[in-house]
């Protein structure tokens, strides 16, 4: 929330800091060895870099350069799975720092951002509370229709207390489907820890796991909500 607040180069560098800790956490889910995820974290910090207000700053040039990271992760490795945690991490940061970018940014931001903790708040509560059918037991045994419901209930009032704030009446609307969004974005990276045999992507944050479990939800929806502030514009 300081990072949030401050904006400029203090968010970026938290931002930063954590896309490559996450591509930490990508590696270890795809199998990669410790040199394997090394070059790859080195790769994704290039157009992190270039994403620094200091440097060119958030603009649509550095999706070419997370397209080229993923690439040479994908020519040196032999492992596209692994490369595609370039994509995975660096768009959502680029939307982020996009968002944050804007004139009214610290709304917006605080809006994709809250949204997703609404949701996952929501979801809980209403699953344990409610319980009922699995969502999808074959991937997820504790997530719930109930909870699927809870956290778009959530999300949505969370929206539509930022109103009064200026959050535009079409964002409010639109909440809704962002918080299926992140709760499809928990499914996948549910997915993901299944696949690779693992309760949690990482350690780091004691309790919750690593920051994949943590961020998993606004992986989809920063993207998606940077393209619902800026289309009208290109649209105009």
């Amino acid at each position: 929330m300081a990072a949030l607040l401050a904006g400029g180069f203090g968010f970026w560098l938290v931002t930063a800091i954590v896309g490559v800790l996450m591509m930490g956490e990508w590696a270890a889910l795809t199998g990669a060895g410790q040199r394997q995820k090394r070059l790859a974290q080195y790769a994704l910090s290039v157009p992190l870099a270039i994403l620094c207000p200091l440097a060119a700053g958030p603009g649509f040039f550095a999706i070419g350069l997370l397209v080229g990271a993923a690439f040479f992760i994908a020519a040196v490795t032999r492992n596209p799975r692994l490369a595609g945690g370039a994509l995975y991490i660096g768009l959502p940061i680029l939307a982020l720092l996009l968002l944050r970018a804007q004139p009214d940014g610290l709304l917006l931001t605080f809006w994709a951002m809250g949204l997703v903790s609404a949701c996952d708040t929501g979801a809980l509560f209403a699953g344990r509370s409610l319980r009922g059918p699995l969502l999808a037991p074959a991937i997820s045994p504790a997530k719930t229709w109930s909870g699927l419901i809870g956290g778009t209930v959530a999300a949505t009032v969370f929206a539509a207390l930022l109103m009064p704030l200026g959050l535009p009446l079409r964002l409010v609307l639109v909440t809704a489907l962002l918080a299926l969004l992140a709760q499809a974005g928990d499914l996948f990276e549910s997915s993901l820890k299944r696949r690779a045999g693992v309760k949690d992507s990482g350690t780091i944050l004691p309790g919750h796991g690593g920051l994949l479990d943590r961020l998993d939800g606004l992986v989809p929806v920063a993207p998606a909500a940077v393209l619902l502030v800026l289309l009208p514009a290109w649209i105009s």
